[in-house]
């Protein structure tokens, strides 16, 4: 089954990276749950538009409490979006290193590298559950609306422990729930590429974290987030969209920070 997901997932964002080649990005192509969370970055400092496909649920770097001099990893880079924020962030002496897991991300991050002409940024193809780092060398790691698309969160979590340095700390946005989703919305192949049918319940998210050995867990943003009735009667009947919304379950993105002592 997790290699089933990890297929699903990379073929999504595959087709994702390639036909933004063709438009401004899948909002310009059909709506999905991909993008139905996305917020705004036109105003932040590092700012590349071509690297911004709208798949994030937050802006991670806003709580990360980059230093300059930092050296910061992005796990599930895509196109370079946060990690030419996060480089903004860091400065000329700092150090960015994003990680993906999909050959058509890597290659479009690496086109927009060399077109802004950055050299303490690089992107590595690998999985979050093995992380293509060494130990105990990333001062702040972030990521955005990706935890959600790895099966194996608990090792994930803790892949993101040993990479960070002693004092270090993490900055990520997710999606999480509160209530059980529909089990049609679970078995939607789409859906989990979007986020959605990978949520896990918040206080599971959340031990997961502490289990990993964090401290000092706290939810920096939390915001809860409707999806359009429309999106939802593409997997589910009307009837099943009725009993979800009077079942009261709620689905939230949120900005988790830990650290490591």
């Amino acid at each position: 089954m997790e290699k089933e997901i990890k297929t699903i997932v990379k073929e999504k964002y595959t087709e994702i990276a390639i036909s933004s080649n063709s438009c401004c990005g899948p909002s310009c192509c059909e709506p999905g749950a991909e993008t139905v969370f996305s917020l705004d970055y036109k105003d932040m400092e590092g700012y590349e538009p071509d690297a911004d496909l709208a798949l994030g649920c937050g802006i991670p770097t806003e709580f990360a409490q980059i230093q300059p001099g930092n050296t910061v990893l992005d796990l599930g880079s895509g196109a370079g979006n946060d990690v030419f924020v996060a480089r903004s962030l860091a400065g000329e002496h700092g150090r960015v290193i994003g990680v993906d897991m999909t050959e058509a991300m890597i290659a479009k991050a690496e086109i927009n590298k060399q077109k802004l002409g950055y050299d303490n940024v690089e992107f590595r193809l690998g999985d979050i559950e093995d992380l293509p780092l060494e130990d105990n060398i990333i001062d702040v790691a972030i990521s955005n609306c990706v935890m959600n698309l790895v099966p194996d969160k608990a090792r994930a979590y803790t892949e993101v422990y040993r990479v960070l340095k002693p004092g270090g700390h993490f900055s990520i946005s997710d999606i999480v729930l509160v209530g059980e989703l529909p089990p049609a919305i679970l078995r939607a192949a789409e859906l989990y590429a979007g986020c959605v049918s990978g949520a896990m319940q918040k206080t599971a998210y959340l031990q997961v974290i502490e289990s990993a050995g964090f401290k000092n867990i706290q939810l920096q943003k939390e915001k809860l987030t409707e999806l359009p009735d429309d999106l939802l009667l593409q997997y589910i009947g009307q009837e099943d969209l009725n009993d979800f919304r009077a079942t009261g379950s709620s689905i939230y993105s949120i900005n988790v920070y830990a650290e490591k002592k």
